[in-house]
């Protein structure tokens, strides 16, 4: 890469701690930075809690983007991206809540919103690199002559398993500034620079749900929801009625509470029924499985699978990971066996491939077996 002089990069900031001293650190590395601060949503269309401005892309986390950029003659820009938000990462939350499954919207985000529409305006004011504040990195790799990306050093905050859907172009123009660093090392930096936003809290609900309420959201969303479908039956594995559930887009695999079922030992989702509105529910053993099925797999470190590969996988963001095998059914499907069952595949999450650090690629689960 070229000496940082003169060269621009355009900082996807949030308003949080990590993408603001990316923003600095860069600037003092002696980079030409621009500050960019998605408008993604509007709380009278969300509804929830919204006097909570903590969250992601809210009122108050613009504010406080532009007043760091102001403390440091950044200059910054508000892109107004709520259509395509909402009809790309809203439409498919609720929609895949309707299928019965669980999604990951801010992985849709990261791919079809930052890398996507953000991206694409940074380019339109004519910046040569685009960064932001996860804790990951970009390395080159010149004997394979592909763009690896890698989780980042800090093991406690790693975010690359949100970035599986990144492409060789987008990582070819992608810097992550506090990938190197640990989160409290990043802390002690917005401290020493008196940055506005170093103590602030990280975020823990969907940016677009800031009250955590997935059941009223999707209710106020899709007021027809009720009558359409409505409460169902609860069964256990043998097709046993054991109760009646409040409506199947508001469950998930794994779930115990909130079932409202007595069987003398907790029960958990298993499966998903949507077309019958149907929960099944068994005991925790019933929850584990042998492997999955996962589509619309990228492929980062490699160009396609072309034989079986041993892998490190994750199947949740918290998930410590575990080794399988992954078999290629097509360039976009892959068949994981796990060397060791593995509890709650949940259908809709992601599942990431890695080889130590480097994540050789990822996918959406489609089904578990």
């Amino acid at each position: 890469m070229a000496t940082p002089k003169g060269i621009t990069v355009a900082v996807a900031m949030s308003g949080g701690v990590d993408s603001s001293v990316a923003a600095v650190l860069l600037q003092k590395q002696g980079y030409r930075v621009v500050g960019l601060t998605m408008q993604l949503w509007d709380y009278q269309h969300v509804g929830g809690n919204i006097y909570r401005e903590t969250a992601c892309c809210s009122l108050g986390s613009i504010n406080d983007a532009r007043a760091v950029c102001q403390k440091f003659g950044i200059p910054h820009y508000v892109v107004d991206l709520r259509r395509q938000f909402e009809s790309i990462v809203i439409e498919n939350f609720i929609g895949e809540y309707l299928k019965g499954r669980t999604p990951n919207p801010c992985i849709v985000c990261n791919i079809r919103i930052k890398w996507g529409s953000l991206r694409q305006k940074a380019h339109e004011i004519g910046a040569d690199y685009f960064a932001t504040g996860h804790y990951a990195r970009v390395q080159f790799d010149s004997q394979i002559n592909r763009y690896l990306l890698l989780k980042g050093c800090d093991s406690t905050k790693d975010q690359s398993y949100a970035l599986w859907g990144l492409s060789q172009d987008d990582l070819s123009s992608t810097l992550f500034p506090v990938g190197e660093l640990r989160k409290e090392q990043v802390r002690e930096i917005a401290r020493s620079l008196k940055l506005k936003t170093a103590e602030r809290s990280e975020s823990q609900e969907i940016c677009f749900i800031p009250d955590d309420n997935y059941a009223r959201f999707i209710r106020q969303r899709v007021p027809e929801v009720e009558k359409k479908i409505g409460a169902g039956e609860i069964v256990d594995t043998a097709g046993r009625v054991l109760g009646q559930h409040r409506g199947y887009p508001f469950y998930t695999i794994g779930q115990r509470r909130g079932l409202r079922v007595a069987v003398g030992k907790p029960v958990y989702v298993v499966e998903i029924i949507p077309e019958e509105n149907r929960l099944v529910v068994a005991q925790k053993e019933e929850l584990y499985r042998r492997g999955l099925i996962a589509t619309q797999v990228n492929w980062i470190a490699l160009e396609k699978l072309e034989t079986p590969m041993r892998a490190f996988v994750k199947i949740r963001y918290k998930d410590p990971g575990f080794f399988a095998w992954l078999y290629p059914q097509s360039q976009i499907e892959v068949r994981i066996e796990f060397e060791k069952p593995q509890r709650a595949v949940t259908p809709g999450q992601s599942v990431v491939f890695y080889q130590q650090d480097v994540v050789l690629g990822g996918g959406v689960i489609e089904s578990s077996f």
